[in-house]
């Protein structure tokens, strides 16, 4: 008897599951989006009036916010 999808998805994660996997769900911009790409151009322009060095600081200052960031 074939099995239908849903049987084949199950029998695949648990599968996963007994070799020690767990499943994950990740929300990642959506690249088609044009309030993305706005965005995007804007942050872009922002940075391209910097001088490398005042960048590198900016990053630097960010990075030092950040709970547990190391270099």
């Amino acid at each position: 008897m074939a099995l239908n999808t849903s049987e084949k998805t199950s029998r695949y994660r648990e599968k996963l599951r007994a070799q020690g996997l767990r499943p994950v769900q990740i929300w990642v911009p959506d690249t088609r989006s044009e309030a993305l790409a706005e965005e995007v151009r804007r942050q872009s322009m922002r940075v391209s009036r910097k001088k490398d060095s005042d960048l590198m600081d900016e990053l630097d200052s960010a990075a030092a916010q950040t709970e547990d960031w190391t270099w």
